[in-house]
This record gives C-alpha cells, structure tokens and sequence, in this order.
C-alpha cells in the first residue's frame, strides 16, 4: 500500500486581525522583546509577523510555502506555532534541528502544540476541504502554558539548561550528559544533540552525542540509534555548507581498546581538506597505522 503524502498541511493556515494565542501569551509575560531578532519559524500567511512589526519588533518570518527565504543568520528568540502537529515524526525532528542550528548561544526557542486534538490522522480540513494530518506531539522542554487548547514549551541549548537532565539528577559525571556552557551546540533533537568537538581533529569536526547515557552505541535503543544518524545528515549538510570541505571521516568509537576515551557514546563527524594528511590514504581503513 502506498504510503500517504502530507501534501496539504500547510492549508491549515488561516487569516487573522489578532495576535495568535500563543504570541499574545509570550507578549504578556515580557518573552518577546523588541530590541532583539526574532524568528517566525513555519509562519504560514505570516500574521504574527505583520502585527509583531506594527508594534516595533525585529521579526522575520520563514515558511517553507509562503515565505520560502531560507534564514542566513542567528536569532535571539524564535517561535514556532502549531507547526509540528501538521508533520510526521522524521518532519518534527527535522524542524527542532533547524530552529536549534538557528538559535543563538543563549537564545530561546517557544513552541506552541494544540492540545484540543481528538484523534491523529489525516482528516478533511473544514476550510479548504483538503485530507490535512494532525497528531499530538509532546516535547521534552519545560512547559510554561497549558490549557484544553494548547501548550507552550521553552526551549534553549542542552549544555545550558539547568534542569532537565536526567542523568545530573542522578548524580552522573559524565561530561556529554552535562556539556560545559562554553562548547558550542549546533543542533539539538528531542533524543540527541551536536557540538563542536573541543579538541578538533579538523576545522568543523562535531560529535554528535545521545542524550541517554549508554557507553556502547549498540545498546542505544534502535529510534535512538536512527535518531542520531538523521542527526549526523542534518549535520553534514550544515559544516558542507559552513566550511565547505572535500570529504568527511564518519565514525565512532566503541570501548577502550577501540579508542574510546569518554564512556558515553558518540558519532565523529570529521570534514577532510585537500593536503590534510600525507598521501592520499587517510581514510578509516588506514586508523591502524601498521596496517597500512
């Protein structure tokens, strides 16, 4: 059976006079300020946007469908409302990396979900009489507004959230389960996060790190272990894009005598430039030298 498209979610938006719920909350709590850059991530007919500028904000709006400019730069805060119940699972994570790789150091990200949802599928939409797909999503960010109708997350950088990890609270050690501020995160999933290794082996080298704490990569769970390498694609189009390198080593560690130095699990993603190394073969065939 052929599997059904999502041709028609982005029918879901609608024209309005007002603020959306979501915005006039952030507004009345002061998390909106005008004097920073602001991103409208999946801003349909931009609503928000035209009014948010009325009233003196620095926003830009992004909606693949409506407002198709890609965002070249960093944004203090960014809003995403009722985008991910419109998208499949693999569309969800692709939008968190996204919004994350946009968001400054420091900055944060607000996700508005529907909460008013009965059941998940496609279902003809009441305006445009088009088969539109919602789900229920729940995300793993702090929670600041729930009603019958919708929920707020807050979001920033794993390495600067103070209280979300599970494995702090379970008095680990580990370093990947609580990155030191100072690193650098590129991107970040509900299960997985990126960051610039802090001994690079190249210019652009990243790890991409399971938020679980697992020594071995094969006792991740199999969605997580998929889960990171949607991440290590998402992160090879980013540094080919940024550094532009000739190639790139991929790879991982797993127990000591395989080189793993930190016992958490991670995947290498190392761009390669021209003269980097002696002779041509430097691939990972060649990681034992005497078996050259």
């Amino acid at each position: 059976m052929k599997k059904q498209k999502n041709l028609f979610s982005h029918l879901t938006a609608i024209e309005r006079t007002h603020l959306s719920v979501p915005a006039q909350f952030l507004l009345d709590k002061n998390l909106l300020q005008d004097k920073v850059k602001v991103l409208d991530f999946g801003c349909g007919l931009g609503n928000d946007v035209k009014l948010l500028r009325k009233k003196g904000f620095d926003i830009t709006g992004y909606d693949p469908y409506y407002f198709p400019e890609y965002p070249n730069e960093k944004f203090d805060t960014i809003i995403c409302f009722y985008v991910l119940n419109v998208l499949f699972p693999e569309e969800q994570g692709d939008v968190l990396m996204r919004i994350s790789n946009l968001l400054k150091p420091g900055g944060k990200a607000y996700y508005a979900v529907r909460r008013d949802l009965k059941r998940e599928g496609f279902r003809e939409h009441y305006i445009h009489k088009k088969p539109t797909y919602q789900c229920i999503v729940k995300l793993p960010f702090q929670s600041i507004y729930l009603d019958e109708y919708c929920e707020i997350y807050e979001y920033m950088h794993y390495n600067l959230r103070d209280n979300l990890r599970v494995n702090a609270s379970n008095n680990c050690n580990c370093i990947f389960c609580n990155p030191r501020r100072n690193l650098t995160i590129l991107t970040e999933s509900a299960t997985a996060y990126a960051m610039f290794d802090g001994y690079p082996v190249s210019k652009g080298h990243v790890l991409v790190v399971p938020k679980r704490h697992v020594t071995n990569y094969f006792e991740l769970p199999f969605k997580e272990q998929s889960a990171c390498w949607f991440m290590v694609n998402k992160v090879q189009e980013i540094l080919a894009k940024e550094f532009e390198p000739d190639g790139f080593n991929v790879g991982m560690n797993i127990n000591r005598d395989a080189g793993q130095n930190m016992m958490h699990a991670s995947i290498h993603i190392i761009p390669r430039y021209k003269g980097d190394t002696v002779g041509a073969k430097g691939g990972i065939r060649y990681v034992i030298p005497k078996r050259k």
